[in-house]
């Protein structure tokens, strides 16, 4: 995604820039080329989801509400419990930041002709291929470890000959070296790699080749699998308990002044463990906290604003790697750009559970554009970033692109690049 407008509020980021890219396809040793683009039906959320509350008629910070009720479901207590409270009082505490900052946000976008309710005509089912990768993480498992010394930790995406058949997924970091994508078979599929990607099929106990990777990172993303009850009642993957966190080797991946940005939920407790807990585990400052709002093709909530049971928005905690008083820093390691508290992303989100906009483009301006970047928990691949998980190509799958015949790419017209307004 790229960011359609910033302004001091935050940024729109415009759904509709999906990746559309030429690819080098290997399939059976043999080599052409194919025009791969993210489907953009995705990201054609129409309508908002008249939720479980009820919302008031009318506007709120200039976006339209439902108007007709929705029906409340019944409680089985009448009083609210701590977590609720909770979530209230923070609700109450940013949500004139969510509605001012979302409207002007908007009519900066509309003014661009973006959000006004235009959709795709094309219209396909979501992919019903299966995702088998944390079920084959869990195979792996099996296999012996190498000792550290021995095992390289580092391979090619391609051999020579297009050959990706012998390809050690789950213990080494593979790489994407080339400046093209590149469409190859793994384990029977096919899949989308970025150029310059990096990724690390594994769970946390095979996590090591990534610390032995050889590099420090200026920008760390994750999304953690968060426990939750919508987790448990749908199954769609695995959750995690918050203190198994620590278990990450953030201080071994990451340079000093890092930029590492979370994910969280919008429970109160898990805000807390992040803030409070996680981030000083790590020797993490915590600098900013931002918000995703989420908003339909004609810019409304995708769910009331003020609904009691979900929100339109999701929180992102952003800290810097602060090493130990022991760690010399060079000067360039000391100067870092300022994060700007209580800003808001904007966007369309995906159809896909639990798909994340990109912030690679948000975040450049905080890390430099040469940064190194690691996405934890991906479970898709980002150009020239290095991404990890149990799923880190479930998006990639070629099911979720459109692919069509390109026999020489100097002949395919490439889409002008659209300006980002500042305000």
């Amino acid at each position: 995604m790229s960011v359609l407008v910033q302004s001091e509020p935050g940024w729109v980021l415009d759904s509709r820039d999906q990746v559309c890219t030429i690819c080098i396809r290997w399939k059976d040793g043999q080599r052409s080329h194919v025009q791969c683009r993210l489907k953009g039906q995705w990201f054609q959320m129409c309508r908002s989801h008249e939720a479980a509350a009820v919302a008031p008629t009318g506007h709120v910070g200039g976006l339209q509400e439902a108007n007709k009720p929705a029906k409340k479901r019944k409680r089985k207590h009448s009083e609210l419990n701590q977590g609720e409270i909770d979530s209230q009082i923070f609700h109450e505490k940013i949500r004139s930041v969510v509605a001012e900052g979302t409207k002007f946000l908007l009519d900066s976008s509309r003014s661009l002709g973006y959000l006004n309710g235009a959709t795709d005509t094309v219209k396909e089912p979501l992919p019903v291929q299966e995702c088998r990768l944390a079920a084959l993480c869990e195979m792996a498992k099996e296999l012996p470890l190498v000792d550290d010394e021995e095992q390289e930790h580092v391979q090619s995406l391609v051999t020579e000959g297009g050959c990706t058949s012998h390809v050690d997924l789950f213990s080494r970091v593979t790489e994407n070296r080339t400046d093209g994508a590149a469409v190859v078979t793994l384990m029977g599929e096919e899949y989308v790699i970025p150029p310059h990607a990096s990724f690390l099929l594994s769970d946390f106990t095979r996590i090591q080749p990534l610390v032995h990777y050889g590099r420090k990172f200026d920008l760390i993303v994750m999304d953690p699998p968060w426990e939750n009850k919508s987790v448990k009642r749908s199954r769609r993957y695995s959750s995690l308990p918050s203190t198994q966190l620590k278990r990450l080797p953030i201080p071994l991946l990451a340079s000093p002044n890092c930029l590492v940005v979370t994910w969280v939920t919008n429970r109160p407790s898990h805000l807390r463990f992040v803030r409070e807990e996680l981030y000083p585990h790590w020797g993490l400052e915590v600098v900013a906290q931002w918000l995703w709002v989420k908003v339909t093709t004609s810019g409304q909530f995708v769910f009331p604003l003020d609904s009691p049971h979900k929100k339109p928005y999701e929180v992102l905690v952003l800290g810097r790697y602060r090493p130990s008083a022991g760690h010399s820093t060079s000067s360039s390691e000391t100067s870092e750009v300022p994060v700007e508290d209580s800003r808001l992303i904007v966007s369309v989100p995906s159809a896909l559970h639990s798909q994340k906009p990109s912030l690679s483009e948000v975040l450049k301006r905080y890390v430099g554009a040469d940064a190194s970047c690691l996405e934890l928990f991906a479970r898709c691949l980002q150009p020239g970033w290095t991404s990890w998980g149990n799923e880190v190509l479930k998006f990639q799958h070629t099911s979720y692109f459109t692919m069509t015949p390109a026999d020489d790419p100097a002949d395919i017209s490439k889409e002008e690049d659209k300006p980002t307004v500042t305000l």
